[in-house]
């Protein structure tokens, strides 16, 4: 499917409306890092769909002349974001050309912690295109449930990359590769008659290792790939991770899916050390964290392991596999001395 096939080529007739569309939050296993222009990811990426973490928003639309956007996180105004979300839809007017018609007030809420190592962007971007998609429906007619997702999916990327993920549960892929139906435009879900029953029923605990902003921006973090000698080399091999992943599974190879998960979470903060300025995102805490993990794992067989984003906190990754009470109760003893202030977020994905 091409960019042109998401032109806004109907006949609309808008009329003042507000929808309310909710949207969760993801987890890349392969990462995505280093993006082209127009948001066209790098290489390709992989992601877990949580079930908790979400961002819930009411859309209000009135039809008007002038074009104007109000944003409201948690009750607050934030014109910031005001104004990035009026350029997002300047943006975005030649696949919604109805868009500019009207004022919006926007409302939003995350039901997780803002900074704690999950992405609202993702979340955020995601609800708003559902939004949109909703609105289009009613003021253009409607589509098939599939091409509204993907729709939304494309819309999403445009706002923020990963969000594209987040249109879909599971397992979801964004980005051309060796999976069937993949693009660089929008995400698709992972084919579930591909994946082992063992990696459909999984836990996601984030520690909060630290609450604060991060020292550099996931926008800035993807410039700096332009510049970073390594950059060929992780885009490839990000590539290449692609065709043992599909191996792993389909097999349920438990340990090979460990280990090259938490590769990639090294990888990812690997390059911001050799970027040019260079960021060190870990804190001490994580570097504690990881250590017991893997003495955790190496003394019990059991399969607790870590993923992380562009930052301090930790992803504990731990499958509902009748071992999950032992690892919980490891988590409580031994790693939430870690935190900040004894913070975790506990999410699932399942599918």
């Amino acid at each position: 499917m091409t960019t042109q096939e998401f032109l806004g080529e109907k006949e609309f007739t808008i009329h003042n409306q507000t929808v309310s569309e909710s949207c969760p939050s993801n987890i890349a296993l392969i990462k995505y890092w280093g993006k082209y222009d127009n948001q066209i990811p790098a290489n390709p990426s992989i992601s877990f769909t949580l079930n908790h973490c979400k961002t819930n928003t009411d859309m209000e639309f009135i039809a008007d002349e002038l074009f104007s956007v109000k944003t409201f996180l948690a009750g607050n105004e934030e014109e910031k974001f005001g104004d990035k979300i009026e350029k997002y839809f300047r943006n975005i007017e030649q696949y919604l050309p109805w868009i500019l018609q009207g004022k919006y007030i926007i409302r939003t809420e995350n039901t997780f912690p803002h900074s704690s190592g999950i992405a609202s962007s993702a979340s955020g971007f995601g609800a708003i295109a559902k939004c949109l998609m909703s609105l289009d429906e009613s003021f253009s007619g409607k589509l098939s449930e599939e091409e509204s997702l993907r729709k939304a999916s494309f819309l999403a990327r445009l706002g923020s990359g990963s969000a594209c993920r987040s249109l879909y549960n599971g397992l979801v892929v964004w980005g051309e590769s060796q999976v069937r139906g993949s693009s660089d435009l929008f995400a698709v879900p992972y084919p579930k008659d591909e994946i082992h029953e063992i990696f459909r029923n999984f836990n996601d605990w984030v520690l909060l290792i630290h609450e604060g902003q991060k020292s550099v921006s996931s926008t800035v973090g993807h410039g700096l790939m332009n510049t970073n000698p390594y950059a060929d080399r992780r885009f490839q091999e990000a590539r290449e991770n692609f065709g043992p992943m599909k191996e792993i599974l389909a097999a349920g190879d438990m340990e090979k899916f460990i280990r090259l998960v938490e590769h990639e979470a090294l990888t990812l903060h690997a390059m911001m050390m050799m970027s040019d300025p260079a960021f060190i995102l870990m804190k001490t805490g994580t570097l504690d964290v990881i250590n017991k993990v893997w003495d955790f794992r190496k003394e019990t067989g059991l399969s607790l392991f870590f993923t992380l984003d562009a930052g301090a906190n930790v992803h504990l990754l731990f499958p509902n596999d009748g071992s999950e009470e032992t690892v919980k109760s490891f988590i409580g003893a031994e790693l939430l001395q870690h935190t900040q202030n004894n913070g975790v977020v506990k999410d699932v994905m399942r599918f």
